[in-house]
Formats: C-alpha cells, structure tokens, sequence
C-alpha cells in the first residue's frame, strides 16, 4: 500500500503501524511528534494506530525555533 510521507510518496505493508514505520526510519519514538491526516497521534497509541493505504503521515521533530520535518 502507499502513503504520503513528509510530503514523499512511500510504498509499505500492510497493517503498519506507527511505531512500525517509526522503526524502518530508525526514528525513536519519543523524539518526534506524529501526525496522521492532519491529526496528532498520541505516543501511546503508536503501537496501535494502524495506518491506511493512502494516509498522510508527517514525522515532525523539534529543532530551535519549531517543528521540522524529518528528511
């Protein structure tokens, strides 16, 4: 299936996760802050929040001034 990544077109699984994708970007979870369509996703819910194919994700990433996206 596919999804938006921080603006990039992605191919993954089926039935991933948040905190499944969050492991193939080598990314740890308590670092970042995830949204799904425009909806913040809660840390606690990583490991449940199933995404779907065509979901908007953004990994964002605090950095001095704000929020960025993770490359």
């Amino acid at each position: 299936m596919q999804i938006r990544l921080n603006g990039k077109e992605r191919d993954v699984r089926d039935d991933i996760t948040v905190a499944d994708l969050l492991a193939e970007m080598n990314i740890h979870p308590e670092r970042v802050a995830v949204l799904v369509n425009q909806e913040i996703v809660k840390k606690p819910s990583y490991a449940s929040a199933i995404l779907q194919d065509g979901d908007t994700v953004e990994v964002l990433t605090a950095m001095a001034g704000g929020m960025g996206r993770i490359r």
